[in-house]
């Protein structure tokens, strides 16, 4: 058989969500791709559905402008025109009784002008003087790693870790500043500490980065979405991917087999077999640690895994009339501290974020509240009449508007956010290193360099790129041509 006839490498990829998906379209020129999600529905942590007869997303809903990889997939899938871009509009933090504007020169909630951040009265006088006298403090005390809430509060002092770092990690990760790492959720911020800049300095120059040369144009978008909703993103890229994609097709173990690799897929009553050259897992951490667990010299891969712990939250999205607000919401939502008691933790004046969602809605605001932070799984055992109760509750109580939405919709994403605790970056290399002793083997998705679009398409590029050198190395076997095969049909 010469080289032209041969057959091309297979590359299984396990999970269909976005890094899924993108580990895929990555391989495409590469090899032939089978997507394997056991959901009846592609899309992971991206859903799109109708509410007020508008198409809103469930889950993500935004990708982070100034990260290329998010967009870039986008384009390349065919949808870099549709991206529309968030309105500048300001953000506000509801603590101490009433909405407060959030301060916009602030790095993840560490503010970089202690004048602006005294303006907003989110912290109170002692809070402030406690910033003012710890935020000069030089970084280069850190002594491995150690909890967001003890690094920052030992030089910014606890009201300003409590009202306003917290409520902004609490909205990335519903997660908690007391257990989060802050090697691992501040990357850049503790590598400029870590040169001995102090933290406020070091959040004001993070930000200058970030913003770039100033021109005399309008400033650079941070957020973009699409106009049908961020889960656009999916058709497309599976589509651009041209991998043959199986829904309902759960994988419930993988094994080492003469030409590569060995799945089990399918009810455990009924199983059938494949075959592949190489295996993606882009699957959150439970999945992917039983998957490893049965496979011998991975079990440093499966314990790691089994360390990572989630947290589940719900989405509740309410259409109110115009009429219904005393005045029309200005910004573009609030968060809320978890010191403060409350069930709601961010909030997205939908309309007001997305201008186009506006044009689509005329006479609608659509709110997005997020219910639940890590160790509040019993707040979301309520049923959604009652957790759509207490967010229009809570709504009405910070901004005044009256009366019942026009439509509801709550969607919980149980299990759905991995915590980045301490120790975590030392946890996923251990993970990377018994994984890369199985050849024909990488792992990707929100478990391991960050959980938004960008950082999960960044992990399934290089996870496709350790692929593709294992490939283009020559040392597989070819997968049997008609691989699929019933139980017992060995």
């Amino acid at each position: 058989m010469t080289a032209e006839q041969a057959p091309r490498p297979r590359v299984a990829v396990v999970g269909g969500g976005i890094a899924g998906l993108a580990a895929a379209y990555f391989l495409r020129d590469v090899a032939a791709v089978t997507v394997f999600e056991g959901a009846t529905r592609l899309g992971g942590k991206l859903a799109v559905s109708g509410i007020a007869g508008v198409a809103v997303d469930e889950g993500a809903e935004a990708l982070l402008a100034r990260r290329p990889e998010g967009t870039g997939l986008a384009a390349e899938a065919g949808l870099g025109g549709e991206l529309r871009p968030a309105s500048p509009a300001g953000a506000a933090i509801w603590t101490r009784g009433q909405l407060r504007p959030l301060p916009r020169r602030q790095f993840m909630g560490v503010p970089a002008d202690l004048e602006e951040l005294a303006g907003s009265g989110i912290v109170s006088a002692a809070g402030l003087a406690a910033a003012r006298a710890g935020g000069q403090d030089a970084g280069d005390q850190q002594a491995g790693d150690q909890a967001v809430a003890r690094y920052l509060g030992a030089r910014l002092g606890p009201e300003v870790v409590d009202r306003l770092v917290d409520p902004l990690l609490g909205g990335v990760y519903a997660g908690r500043s007391d257990q989060l790492s802050f090697e691992a959720t501040m990357p850049a911020l503790a590598a400029a500490t870590r040169d001995g800049q102090p933290v406020t300095a070091a959040a004001a120059a993070l930000l200058d980065s970030a913003a770039g040369p100033r021109g005399d144009g309008p400033p650079a978008p941070v957020f973009v979405s699409l106009p049908g909703g961020l889960a656009s993103l999916v058709p497309a890229v599976s589509a651009a991917s041209a991998a043959d994609v199986r829904t309902g097709a759960m994988v419930r173990a993988i094994e080492r087999a003469a030409h590569g690799w060995r799945l089990t897929v399918g009810s455990a009553h009924n199983p059938r077999y494949e075959e592949a050259d190489a295996v993606v897992l882009a699957l959150p951490a439970a999945p992917a640690g039983r998957l490893l667990a049965g496979l011998p010299g991975a079990a440093a891969a499966a314990a790691g895994l089994a360390g990572v712990t989630t947290a589940s939250m719900a989405i509740v999205t309410l259409a109110f009339p115009d009429t219904a607000f005393p005045a029309a919401p200005a910004g573009s939502g609030y968060l809320v501290p978890a010191v403060d008691g409350r069930a709601v933790k961010a909030v997205t004046f939908s309309t007001v974020k997305w201008p186009h969602l506006r044009a689509a809605a005329p006479g609608l605001q659509i709110i997005r509240c997020s219910v639940g932070r890590i160790g509040e799984e019993a707040l979301l055992h309520r049923d959604d009449a009652d957790l759509a109760e207490l967010a229009r509750a809570e709504l009405a109580e910070a901004t005044g508007v009256r009366g019942r939405p026009a439509a509801a919709r709550v969607t919980r994403w149980g299990g759905a956010l991995p915590q980045y605790t301490v120790g975590h970056l030392g946890r996923v290399a251990r993970i990377r290193d018994s994984v890369a002793s199985q050849p024909g083997l990488a792992v990707c998705g929100a478990v391991y360099d960050g959980v938004g679009i960008p950082a999960c398409v960044a992990s399934a590029r290089a996870a496709a790129g350790r692929i593709a050198s294992y490939l283009r190395a020559g040392q597989h076997g070819p997968a049997p041509v008609g691989s699929t095969r019933a139980a017992g049909g060995q």
